[in-house]
């Protein structure tokens, strides 16, 4: 069992694969839509991807990542008596860098939630669309042997398939500090008007109950089908949370008043800051992401919100930012990340990383990230990744063979050869 003193949270962020295009399969996830059929460039993006991991450990966080999943996945079209002829959208689902995203990796409840004391996690079924069901058997090999310690971590196997699940994406928590005792609040859909609400309900219930979370200390919110039709196709396109705040659009829940009020009864702790629709529309939001930020507490004991750039660059969010730090709230800073090749895709600074409270020493160090992994990283990323990708070349055996040699050049380096 971990001890409480020796826990801190660590973010593992997904280091952008060899592999990442722009094919547009994710229905409801605007930005990859609008940008269907663009050139991608995976060097760049995993350039970007380390460099936000880079800035995080300079803020003093403790950072982790988790590397690409093997694509093209063979094994994902055989099982379909599919090839490279038969359809275009399963041959781009076979290369889809997804797995980039690991807030979906899993959800995890840290030791002070459960009731063994154990850091429990559940793969993520992702069975909402095709190119991300392929990903748990990997991404549970990676868990497993990232947190192989089972006196400290409980890796459980994905829900069923009948009940989608998202992972860490539609999940929060709340505490007064990470070391202890939380609130864990599970965000769910109904409806989402023309797109999946991915999220079911009987998912979060059903993970809530492998983790041995306190009922009186478990909170189930439904999402606004609003945001959903909107773009938000996870909660934390709309909210995030840390520590005892509550960082939210006003338009995040179904019901927002009794949100707040499911909440209050058993964290009274909670600090809401809320962003008006009046000031930060739904599309503003989606469009910067201002939500998919990294809300975190600096090791002075400040929060600071690691937002996209593209927040910069929208009047109406830079406005309202502005206004924030004006406030004299407890969100103290606003730090700007360049992560547009993922952004491009739907995927901001929450999305890249997933969050662990766990004793480091519990975890194996090959998945912790310090200065001289980051420069072998990079190394590897600008040798062996490929500097651009057109989907129309997704079917080309040379460029099947590059990006798999890119991902074992990666392995090798982390001797990780056994996730091959």
């Amino acid at each position: 069992m971990s001890a409480g003193a020796n826990l801190v949270e660590i973010n593992f962020d997904g280091i952008v694969g060899p592999s990442h295009n722009y094919a547009g399969l994710s229905l409801g996830n605007l930005a990859a839509s609008a940008h269907a059929g663009d050139v991608s460039y995976p060097r760049a993006g995993a350039l970007q991807g380390l460099a936000k991991m880079r800035h995080n450990m300079a803020l003093g966080l403790r950072q982790g990542f988790f590397v690409p999943l093997p694509r093209p996945n063979g094994a994902f079209l055989d099982r379909l008596g599919a090839d490279a002829s038969t359809d275009p959208a399963l041959t781009a689902a076979s290369w889809s860098a997804s797995s980039m995203w690991t807030a979906n990796a899993a959800t995890v409840s840290p030791p002070p939630d459960t009731s063994d004391g154990r850091c429990h996690l559940t793969p993520a079924n992702l069975v909402t669309m095709a190119h991300r069901a392929q990903e748990w058997p990997d991404t549970a090999r990676q868990l497993a042997l990232a947190f192989a310690d089972r006196t400290s971590f409980a890796l459980h196997d994905p829900v069923p398939p009948s009940f989608g699940d998202e992972g860490a994406a539609n999940h929060m928590r709340l505490c007064e500090r990470h070391q202890a005792a939380g609130v864990e609040v599970f965000v769910y859909g109904r409806s989402g008007g023309p797109f999946p609400a991915r999220q079911h309900e009987q998912a979060s219930r059903a993970v809530a109950r492998l983790h041995g979370l306190d009922p009186a200390r478990t909170v189930f919110l439904e999402q606004n089908p609003a945001a959903i039709a909107a773009g938000a196709f996870h909660n934390d396109v709309v909210a995030v949370a840390n520590e005892h705040v509550l960082f939210t659009h006003e338009a995040a829940f179904a019901s927002q008043v009794a949100a707040y009020q499911a909440i209050r009864e058993v964290f009274p702790a909670l600090e809401v800051v809320e962003v008006p629709a009046s000031e930060v529309s739904l599309e503003d939001a989606v469009q910067s992401y201002l939500f998919n930020a990294q809300l975190v507490t600096l090791p002075e004991g400040e929060m600071a919100l690691v937002v996209p750039s593209e927040c910069m660059e929208n009047s109406a969010v830079t406005a309202w930012l502005k206004s924030l730090l004006a406030s004299n709230g407890p969100i103290r800073q606003v730090l700007p990340v360049d992560l547009r090749q993922s952004m491009a895709n739907g995927g901001g600074p929450a999305c890249l990383r997933l969050r662990v409270v766990a004793d480091p020493a519990t975890v194996d160090p090959r998945f912790l990230l310090h200065d001289r992994v980051a420069e072998r990283i990079e190394s590897v990323i600008r040798n062996y990744w490929p500097s651009q990708i057109d989907p129309t070349d997704l079917a080309s055996p040379t460029l099947a063979r590059s990006v798999t040699a890119a991902r074992l050049a990666l392995l090798q380096t982390l001797d990780l050869l056994q996730l091959g």
